[in-house]
């Protein structure tokens, strides 16, 4: 298993040996979107209500991967250890929605209908 700091560190690896250098760091923003618009795309047919159309393909894992790597492209750009972010931000959502979600009746009925 691979933790955050790693896959941050292999992904500026590779970058310095194969990708000659980062794109900027607004070309990445809109890589990223462009990347959650392809996985937006496969949900929308895999759960939603469409279908897929002939030689698309249920690739979840991979448009999933494609996000995280500009991802960890644009944490590394930006100076962010996202191990530690991590941290700090789930720490921030449990002192916050501790209860939130447990006492939520709409999550307790979830699929009762």
């Amino acid at each position: 298993m691979m933790t955050l700091e790693e896959a941050q560190k292999e992904v500026d690896c590779w970058i310095k040996q194969y990708g000659v250098r980062y794109f900027s760091e607004l070309t990445n923003m809109a890589v990223l979107t462009e990347e959650v618009g392809e996985l937006a795309r496969v949900m929308a047919r895999k759960y939603g209500d469409q279908s897929f159309k002939e030689g698309e393909k249920d690739n979840i894992d991979e448009e999933l991967t494609d996000i995280l790597w500009v991802l960890l492209c644009i944490a590394n750009q930006t100076g962010v250890n996202l191990t530690e972010a991590f941290a700090r931000n789930l720490e921030k959502k449990t002192k916050r929605d501790s209860n939130r979600h447990i006492n939520n009746p709409k999550l307790q009925d979830y699929g009762k209908k």
